[in-house]
């Protein structure tokens, strides 16, 4: 009998790599903790366990390449794992936080930040090995759940304790939810070289900034996750008025 038009089988491997996938685990655990302690409006623990969960995402991927552990089913399991860390657990801790006073509005923001979340995911997963790994098209849903999760810490550090209802958060929350799954371009870091020789003053200025960090670092979380969810825009902005100055410049040339 000709098993030339017989489908082929596809040999299923049995077994997962066990370390990155803990880390895997350990992040999604973080991200349900954080949804717990949303319901019982414990607001900075939540937060905090936001926080940790990025950086085991962080880990897992990295731990993985490094020995050479990769699998589709930890890629697979990590994004399950982000949707319900970075998506669903910044979404209720926002709604718990500050969006529940507005009703249908206030979880229809926070749907959407889930929404925006999942289709960055869905996007970034198709586009592995075709876009540039220099840029981010998006913001990445880790960033913006950091953005979440520092915002809430901070405003908490400046007294607001408990709930805090301002209609500005419901705008933040959803200007997130639309920057994830946009074509902005976001620096990557994947380019930058840790293991190469630095001037002294690098070095330094590196120290200080840690030094600071530790210092205030509910301070400078806020900062850093903040200016790194603008900079995309800021970027897109500068693109596009160098573009138009060229082509200003172009014309009257001719």
């Amino acid at each position: 009998m000709s098993t030339e038009n017989s489908p082929r089988k596809i040999r299923i491997k049995k077994g997962i790599y066990l370390l990155p996938n803990l880390f895997t685990t350990a992040s999604l655990f973080c991200g349900f903790y954080s949804i717990i302690a949303s319901f019982k409006e414990h607001f900075v623990p939540a937060s905090i366990a936001v926080l940790i969960s990025v950086v085991f995402d962080g880990l897992d991927g990295r731990v993985a390449r490094l020995t050479s552990t990769t699998s589709k089913f930890g890629a697979e399991y990590d994004s399950l794992a982000d949707v319900i860390s970075f998506g669903v657990a910044p979404a209720i801790l926002a709604y718990s936080w500050s969006l529940s006073i507005y009703g249908k509005w206030g979880w229809i923001a926070a749907f959407m930040f889930v929404l925006g979340g999942a289709l960055r995911l869905a996007r970034f997963n198709i586009q592995i090995g075709i876009v540039d790994s220099k840029v981010f098209n998006g913001l990445p849903i880790p960033a913006a759940a950091a953005v979440v999760a520092t915002t809430v810490i901070f405003f908490d550090y400046i007294g607001a304790e408990g709930r805090f209802h301002n209609i500005l958060i419901l705008v933040f929350v959803v200007t997130l939810s639309l920057l994830m799954p946009s074509t902005i371009k976001y620096y990557s870091f994947k380019d930058m070289k840790l293991f190469a020789r630095k001037r002294f003053t690098v070095f330094f200025s590196c120290i200080v900034l840690f030094i600071i960090i530790v210092a205030e670092w509910k301070i400078m979380f806020f900062i850093i996750t903040l200016s790194y969810a603008i900079s995309g825009p800021v970027w897109w902005i500068i693109k596009v008025d160098r573009q138009k100055r060229q082509e200003a410049k172009e014309k009257s040339n001719i």
